[in-house]
């Protein structure tokens, strides 16, 4: 009995992903792909051409033989026309786009003169969540995505190129820390020398495991970095990353860290309830895998031992975990408003 239970919550879990699919797709299809926004579009919502890249070797290859794939980025733009206005993309976590993304992050940029592009790059690859999955979109996909919004932004007649900082909340996260890597930037031959001005991984992954780099002078570029984090976060722990970010800063980056007391994963939501989510699969701060920018293999950070064959394999797996919290905070993030705010203001010149 059980088992045929089982059997058709599974198939109904697959049902359910070939129809959100299916109905990503002929959106895409009815919707018009945009390759630059020359003719200063206004605010709305926009398809554009990016790639899956589905490692990270394959990310250094700029894209060149990855899937291609129309995702959609939500433009909002302050209201004038006059002086070139800085921007913010902002990408999502695993849970995918949420209220607050597309409320109140555009509305606190917008009233500061910026103008902000909230990307959704997991609905155009027929995927709501990655939280239970995180394979069922690449990691450096979202890092794909990132360079294309960049790319399309940097054509708006009324934004500045020069003034666009990238800003990503837990697994989007991620790929903020990765899109400030020189080696990375390189390989997605930006036209005219475009690349974002200042980066905030909020509540981020990436500071821990497989998704770390072997930190040196060079590795990431002068860019200046901010990290938001809550120190209660049991998500994506807050040590890890106030030791990579100061590993990052001690090699010649300008970085800030703001901790948030008492906040928890998640803390920009508009639920301030918490919530338990037991099949998130998390890294455990202790893990210490980490990976070689330059050579593109993996390392035991406690020992300089390479991983490869079983032992990453096994490496890997003893690094996971299961099971976390998130919970909105309107203190904390307002916390955070402030001090994002404060940032940009700075490095935009504003």
């Amino acid at each position: 009995m059980m088992s045929s239970i089982r059997q058709a919550v599974s198939f109904a879990r697959c049902l359910a992903g070939v129809l959100l699919a299916a109905l990503a797709a002929g959106h895409a299809a009815a919707q018009e792909v945009v390759s630059n926004f020359a003719s200063g579009p206004g605010n709305g919502v926009y398809a554009f051409a990016s790639t899956t890249p589905k490692t990270l070797p394959d990310l250094m290859k700029g894209g060149a033989g990855a899937e291609a794939v129309n995702i959609r980025g939500h433009l909002f733009l302050p209201p004038g026309d006059g002086a070139k206005l800085p921007a913010v993309v902002l990408l999502h976590g695993s849970g995918g786009i949420y209220d607050a993304l597309l409320n109140y992050w555009p509305k606190q940029f917008n009233a500061a003169g910026m103008a902000v592009f909230v990307l959704d790059m997991f609905g155009p690859r027929g995927v709501q969540s990655t939280a239970e999955d995180q394979s069922s979109v690449p990691f450096v996909a979202d890092v794909a995505d990132s360079f294309a919004a960049l790319r399309l932004l940097a054509t708006h007649p009324r934004i500045d190129p020069k003034r666009i900082a990238l800003m990503g909340f837990s697994r989007g996260g991620s790929a903020t820390l990765r899109a400030n890597v020189t080696r990375i930037i390189a390989a997605q031959r930006l036209p005219d020398g475009l690349r974002y001005a200042a980066f905030i991984p909020t509540y981020a992954g990436g500071c821990v495991g497989v998704f770390r780099l072997v930190v040196r002078s060079g590795v990431f570029t002068p860019a200046p970095m901010l990290f938001i984090h809550g120190d209660a976060d049991d998500y994506t722990p807050i040590g890890p990353c106030l030791d990579y970010a100061d590993k990052i800063g001690r090699a010649g980056t300008p970085v800030q860290f703001v901790t948030l007391a008492g906040a928890r994963h998640k803390f920009d939501a508009d639920d301030q309830r918490r919530h338990q989510m037991r099949n998130a699969v998390r890294i455990r701060p202790d893990c210490t895998v980490e990976t070689d920018i330059d050579t593109l293999t993996a390392h035991d950070g406690a020992t300089g031992a390479r991983l490869q064959g079983p032992a990453y394999r096994d490496a890997l797996k003893a690094c996971q975990a299961v099971g976390a919290t998130v919970e909105g905070s309107t203190k904390a993030r307002d916390q955070a408003t402030q001090a994002a705010l404060a940032f940009l203001k700075k490095v935009f010149g504003l």
